[in-house]
């Protein structure tokens, strides 16, 4: 159990038999009645973000939450499939846990997870990756100026705008948390 007077962001909680993330908290005292600390939780499973508030110094039930580093093996239909480096242990994981990152990982990759009763709850990869750009319309001399862009496949699958100059088999940084370009890698 954790006090409501010592909540932070990133923590996870056991509410209501579900695992909830806090994403923003705030301490109010009204000028009238008792102190209460409104917080913004994602649902852990769903990703559904829901307000709660609670009275100041209640105790809520803590969730113990590990995290681990893996290294992402393959994908398997619906599932991937990530090794402990330390114990070779591999791990099938529903590749919806993974939610966006799965269009920015290569085998052999190595990423944050966080694990729950024995379960992969969640990761976190880095927030820019180099990726090779393996399909895309050929360059146009002169282009460099403008902010038109194209669209590339890159090697993982996932097609990104680029500008016009970039060229098939150009490696590439891209922003993973927004897709987009950033700068030739």
């Amino acid at each position: 159990m954790v006090s409501t007077n010592n909540l932070k962001n990133g923590m996870t909680l056991l509410i209501d038999g579900k695992l909830q993330q806090i994403v923003d908290w705030n301490h109010h005292k009204p000028g009238k009645g008792g102190a209460v600390v409104r917080t913004k939780l994602r649902e852990v499973q769903t990703g559904k973000v829901v307000e709660k508030t609670f009275r100041a110094g209640e105790d809520v039930e803590q969730a113990i939450v590990e995290r681990r580093t893996l290294q992402f093996l393959y994908r398997d239909g619906d599932d991937v499939i990530l090794m402990d480096n330390e114990t070779y242990d591999q791990q099938p994981a529903p590749v919806v846990v993974l939610g966006d990152a799965i269009d920015y990982l290569l085998e052999g990759d190595e990423l944050g997870v966080s694990v729950y009763d024995g379960r992969i709850i969640g990761v976190e990869i880095p927030a820019s990756k180099v990726l090779t750009v393996t399909e895309t319309d050929p360059g146009h001399a002169g282009n460099t100026a403008t902010s038109a862009t194209k669209p590339a496949t890159l090697e993982t699958g996932k097609v990104v705008q680029v500008p016009l100059f970039i060229e098939q088999g150009e490696k590439i940084k891209v922003d993973t948390r927004s897709g987009d370009y950033i700068s030739r890698g």
